[in-house]
């Protein structure tokens, strides 16, 4: 089940289901499923959850491990992204000015659904709202010259994700695609990971408490490569979607 968040008309912050077959949003008010459907092309996708923050895990498939030169971690590398960076499906990818280069990074993320500590990697699941597609944006020039990640993934709009949260696929074994111009760049699936999905919110429930609607972004296959003015990325996640923003 896709669950969409959006504006409609005046309205804000507005949650619905959505049906594939027939293209229009179930709103979903109090609770309930109201009997007046949307069509989806007539409502603007907002970020899938408003996160107290954005967990994100790197070098967590061998393959980019070895692009990037660097060593397949023992435990799983993990960073924080700000809320502030968060972006929704076709909004803007704004390059900074201080950056020379800034890359894609195709990732499938996970939506916590309820508050989460010290969880066990069995009980995981339970706690997880769904998952969707996420790009980990990253000024690579800044990344290599600082050594830690927290300017080179920190700025606004660096954190696309959606197009909505998808509760009913199984995140060990999807087909992932990141696309630029239409051209695919990077190819994998989520069973080539190192650290699976449950591992993860269970190691990260072990550092911090999780709350309701943060996002765990997964890491991302080998393949990242630079965005000019005026691409179009894609980032698809079998049985979810496909997340798209334009680079200005």
């Amino acid at each position: 089940m896709k669950i969409v968040h959006f504006k409609y008309n005046d309205l804000e912050n507005i949650y619905g289901y959505l049906d594939e077959q027939s293209g229009n949003i179930l709103v979903i008010e109090d609770g309930k499923v109201k009997d007046k459907p949307i069509p989806i092309n007539e409502v603007k996708i907002l970020p899938v959850s408003m996160p107290t923050k954005i967990v994100a895990v790197g070098l967590n498939y061998k393959d980019h491990a070895m692009e990037m030169d660097k060593p397949l971690p023992e435990e799983p590398l993990i960073f924080l992204k700000p809320s502030s960076a968060v972006i929704a499906h076709k909004e803007k990818i704004i390059k900074p000015e201080i950056s020379k280069r800034v890359d894609y990074e195709g990732e499938l993320a996970v939506v916590i659904g309820r508050k989460c500590k010290n969880v066990e990697v069995e009980e995981a699941k339970e706690y997880i709202l769904g998952y969707t597609c996420f790009n980990d944006v990253t000024a690579r020039d800044l990344q290599q010259k600082d050594i830690q990640y927290t300017r080179a993934k920190s700025f606004d709009t660096f954190a696309p994700v959606g197009p909505w949260i998808e509760n009913d696929v199984d995140p060990t074994n999807l087909e992932i695609k990141t696309y630029v111009n239409d051209r695919v760049v990077q190819h994998s699936n989520t069973s080539n990971m190192k650290f699976n999905v449950f591992f993860l919110v269970s190691y990260i429930s072990k550092i911090m408490t999780l709350m309701p609607g943060d996002i765990i972004a997964t890491g991302t296959p080998a393949g990242v490569g630079p965005l000019m003015s005026g691409d179009i990325v894609k980032v698809e996640i079998e049985g979810i979607g496909i997340l798209e923003n334009e680079v200005v």
